[in-house]
């Protein structure tokens, strides 16, 4: 399935106020009103719009501090990883979480309010499951982030179903 030129104007004027009224973006994108209910509601039944997010400032939000955590899993079996992707995509803290391969499995994403929150999450939250074997944390200056997306050729339907941990804008 291709996202055609409108597709793409659409998205590109969503991610820019996904609260804009649909009058104000059919005249934003050339199209009539009807025609942009209509390819918004399709964009949306294929998956390729998942859903409307705020966006939060993180130091408005009482937590500006930022880390990212590698975590390495032993064993390294399905069941021990999946347990540990559900728990830790339910903290609080994490923001965004990668299973990822190389040396670690996993890379978390915190906001919290200070250093001392850091040092909470990786020795009273981390450290104390048992399939933790390595955590190593690297302290964030400053997070760049796009809100914007452009997709690139055909849109490719959803193999799985797993629900995406933390929240992308997010993804604040």
């Amino acid at each position: 399935m291709e996202l055609d030129a409108l597709d793409l104007a659409l998205l590109r004027e969503l991610q820019n106020d996904a609260r804009q009224t649909n009058r104000d973006l059919a005249a934003k994108t050339g199209v009539s009103p009807s025609t942009s209910l209509e390819r918004v509601r399709l964009l949306r039944e294929r998956g390729v719009i998942t859903g409307y997010h705020a966006a939060l400032d993180l130091d408005a939000a009482g937590r500006p501090l930022q880390a990212l955590i590698s975590v390495r899993i032993r064993p390294p079996a399905r069941a021990v990883i999946e347990g540990f992707r559900e728990w830790a995509a339910r903290l609080p803290e994490v923001i965004g979480l990668f299973v990822t391969s190389g040396s670690h499995d996993f890379l978390l994403h915190i906001a919290v309010p200070d250093v001392d929150g850091v040092y909470a999450f990786v020795i009273d939250r981390l450290t104390e499951r048992r399939e933790v074997a390595d955590v190593q944390t690297t302290m964030v200056y400053e997070h760049v982030q796009s809100r914007r997306i452009e997709p690139t050729g055909p849109a490719r339907a959803r193999t799985h179903t797993r629900s995406r941990a933390g929240n992308t804008s997010e993804a604040g």
